[in-house]
């Protein structure tokens, strides 16, 4: 269910922050589309693994597109509150580590997927919105996105991908929330550090 969470998402990722500002979130999501999946097509390099310049491609394309702060909060629950200054600096880092290191391996997966979109249920002014879409995959069964997204004072941000009804988020407050009784706060930075450092000997 992982690998889908982010196979689905890359191709929805989201557009670059020159022009994002000024977008409405469901043209933001529409926009980028057109753009990443063109590039993904006719980058060889990219289909066939090149580890350096997948990640290069979601470091300026889709991360700066994330409260990856507002996400690790969500994802620890409780716990947050548990966690000093520097280790939620360090597991926001490692979280956000981990996103990258599993969306470029998603990203290399990529081949004729097709998007629809649905109507923005939103009122003028709102400031937290779901934008829906639907992946349309050859000889599969379509896949159901929803973006969590934030009016923030630079752009929307997302905070929260749902795939086929579940929750990134939730999935990995399960996962976090076992490790931090288990072995506490910093027992949970080190596990994301190991599976970051085992993806990164993986993907080289």
């Amino acid at each position: 269910m992982t690998r889908c969470f982010f196979m689905a998402f890359i191709t929805t990722a989201l557009i670059g922050p020159v022009t994002a500002a000024d977008m409405a979130p469901e043209t933001l999501v529409q926009s980028v589309a057109t753009e990443v999946l063109g590039i993904i097509k006719n980058d060889k390099d990219i289909q066939s693994g090149d580890a350096k310049k997948v990640v290069a491609l979601v470091e300026e394309k889709i991360l700066p597109h994330f409260d990856f702060t507002r996400m690790t909060a969500l994802a620890m629950g409780l716990n947050w509150r548990k966690a000093t200054a520097e280790q939620k600096a360090q597991l926001t880092d490692q979280f956000r580590t981990l996103l990258v290191r599993t969306y470029s391996t998603a990203l290399t997966k990529y081949r004729d997927q097709t998007i629809e979109y649905r109507p923005l249920r939103a009122q003028p002014g709102d400031t937290d919105v779901t934008v829906r879409s639907l992946i349309m995959q050859p000889g599969a069964e379509a896949i159901t996105i929803d973006y969590s997204m934030e009016k923030t004072s630079a752009s929307w941000k997302v905070y929260d991908v749902t795939v086929a009804g579940i929750s990134l988020v939730t999935t990995y407050r399960d996962a976090f929330t076992q490790e931090v009784r288990k072995a506490g706060v910093d027992g949970l930075i080190k596990r994301l550090a190991d599976k970051n450092r085992q993806l990164e000997t993986k993907g080289g």
